[in-house]
């Protein structure tokens, strides 16, 4: 479905990604994981069309997207929650939401996905109202993945879901992927909580220095002598 091969991607002279390929099929959750400053936020920004794949490419369902508008990406159903939510504090957690659905592809079905989304999230619809810069961390993110999936997306891309939130609600957000996952929504998550991706997660890749040094069922990379000893503290 997504397929990431051997892209390279600049911050004007710097290169963050040198080689990372990565494949995701529908309907599975995947996860990037790796230490910081390894490339796995650019990966999400170059898939999403913020930044320019300089070599490589990027297809969807055997289509190339890499270097198209970033509206056209959301329009085919790539949607990305970056690092840091990126709401709008301002905003009602209504506006907020029905900016998600800005899209021809999801104003159609605005609210069919509003009921789901208050469904998954209940919280959201008693809190409507209130700006979202008066959420807690925890709320926002919610509320960030939420104007996520009002955007009808084939592909959720979560970026650091579970970065400064309570042991608690990591796992409950978790959970909440899951749940995600299981109404066909495919999902890419990057995380630093490496134990509660593999456990969620289909396949991982492992990205170290802006490159793909492993990748595969995350069964067998949480089995890895590599993994195990670098990232699961085994």
């Amino acid at each position: 479905m997504l397929d990431v091969r051997h892209i390279s991607v600049h911050y004007g002279d710097v290169q963050a990604v040198k080689d990372v390929s990565l494949r995701v099929e529908e309907g599975n959750i995947a996860v990037l994981l790796g230490p910081n400053a390894a490339g796995k936020s650019t990966t999400l920004r170059a898939i999403s069309g913020i930044l320019r794949v300089q070599s490589g490419e990027i297809t969807l369902d055997g289509n190339p997207v890499h270097n198209r508008p970033a509206y056209e990406i959301v329009e085919r159903g790539i949607i990305h929650v970056p690092e840091g939510r990126g709401l709008f504090g301002s905003l009602t957690v209504m506006e907020n939401l029905e900016l998600g659905a800005y899209t021809a592809r999801a104003r159609g079905p605005m609210r069919t996905n509003l009921a789901k989304v208050f469904a998954l999230f209940p919280w959201l619809q008693q809190r409507r109202k209130q700006l979202a810069n008066a959420l807690s961390g925890g709320e926002q993110q919610m509320c960030a993945i939420a104007r996520g999936l009002m955007g009808s997306p084939r592909i959720l891309m979560i970026d650091e879901m579970s970065l400064g939130l309570a042991p608690l609600l990591v796992r409950s957000m978790f959970q909440t992927v899951k749940d995600i996952a299981e109404t066909g929504i495919t999902v890419l998550l990057v995380e630093q909580a490496v134990h509660r991706s593999l456990q969620v997660a289909k396949t991982g890749f492992i990205l170290e220095n802006g490159r793909t040094v492993l990748s595969g069922d995350t069964g067998e990379l949480s089995r890895h002598e590599h993994v195990k000893r670098v990232y699961l503290g085994l």
